[in-house]
């Protein structure tokens, strides 16, 4: 039975406050232990069951009633980031992206270096010899993390000056999120691939919560923390779990027909077709709580769901997301975005 849309702003607030603090926490692949940590203390503050993986992810148990035949619901903190490579001679760093981190959008972003002894430390990752009034190539370079490096915020002229900080190979390179939420609902910031659908999947647990809800089926959700390198949901599907669910953006472009308003449920993307069957139910459960959703085929995108399937698991699966611009760099999607995923996933699993 459809719902009036003002019977959701309260999880929609909710969201919008949650997925805000977890863009405050940085966590690129390979550095996520203090978000996936947040993650399992606000699914327990809900009252549900939540434990850290082997990878460090996180599993959460949302009940249900028939465990042999479950649901799993992925979505994941991870984001892009940067790593030291090597110092250069005159104290600049260069860095190595960490999953599909542009330089092109990285460019004149400021950054935190975490080391791994000796504390953090800020800088900007900049094109080499970046003053327009110098470079006379400067419109011409290729923006490539060759041609830009990090300029630490600190008083340092030589590789060595940089040592005696506690900075070496290997140290995490954080981009600021730049996370901004306007007055007409857009929400703004690096990142919201995907930590806007783990703030939906608490929305969704907050509604269990408050209305009393077991689901039919047993319903699982797992956070996963190494799905921009590929690999985040190879392991860790409960017993019982006959379909998973990727919860991540849906994409907005040129071709596609989603907008950051609706919800996205993907049809095929560039690892193949999604499940028939779920990709048709989900359209079902859209139509049944009047979700404003699009189908679309993503031309380039890869999700945690399909590193499930690969890793060997016999179960059917499926993809959706709130819409997001601009992937992969300075994204934006919309309140309506996170609302339309939210009454998706209560409709389909209800």
């Amino acid at each position: 039975m459809a719902r009036k849309k003002n019977d959701f702003k309260i999880y929609t607030d909710f969201i919008m406050e949650k997925s805000k603090e977890l863009l405050s926490i940085d966590s690129p692949t390979g550095y996520t232990d203090d978000a996936a940590a947040w993650v399992k203390k606000e699914f327990e503050a809900l009252g549900f069951k939540a434990s850290f993986t082997g990878k460090g992810g996180v599993l959460v148990e949302l009940g249900g009633k028939d465990k042999k035949n479950g649901l799993f619901l992925e979505a994941h903190t991870d984001t892009l980031g940067g790593m030291v490579s090597s110092i250069k001679g005159t104290g600049r760093l260069v860095v190595t992206p960490l999953g599909g981190m542009n330089a092109n959008n990285a460019e004149t972003e400021n950054v935190r270096i975490v080391t791994k002894f000796d504390g953090d430390y800020e800088g900007t990752f900049q094109l080499v010899n970046a003053s327009i009034h110098v470079n006379g190539e400067y419109n011409d370079i290729k923006r490539t993390f060759d041609t830009c490096e990090v300029v630490l915020d600190e008083d340092v002229k030589s590789k060595e000056d940089v040592e005696k900080l506690g900075i070496s190979v290997g140290d995490i390179v954080c981009f600021d999120p730049c996370t901004r939420i306007t007055k007409s609902g857009y929400i703004k910031s690096r990142f919201l691939d995907d930590k806007f659908s783990v703030g939906i999947l608490l929305g969704y647990a907050k509604y269990l919560k408050d209305n009393k809800i077991t689901p039919k089926r047993a319903v699982y959700v797992h956070v996963t923390v190494f799905e921009e390198v590929g690999h985040g949901g190879c392991a860790s599907v409960p017993e019982g779990v006959t379909e998973a669910i990727s919860v991540d953006m849906g994409c907005v472009g040129e071709g596609l027909t989603c907008t950051e308003r609706q919800v996205s449920i993907c049809s095929k993307d560039s690892g193949g077709p999604y499940a028939y069957s779920v990709v048709k139910g989900l359209i079902e459960a859209a139509k049944k709580m009047g979700a404003d959703y699009a189908v679309d085929v993503y031309p380039h995108y890869g999700s945690d769901v399909e590193a499930t399937l690969r890793a060997g698991f016999d179960v059917k699966h499926g993809l959706i997301g709130a819409g997001v611009y601009a992937s992969h760099g300075y994204e934006r999607s919309h309140r309506d975005g996170a609302e339309n995923t939210l009454k998706l996933l209560i409709g389909y699993i209800d």
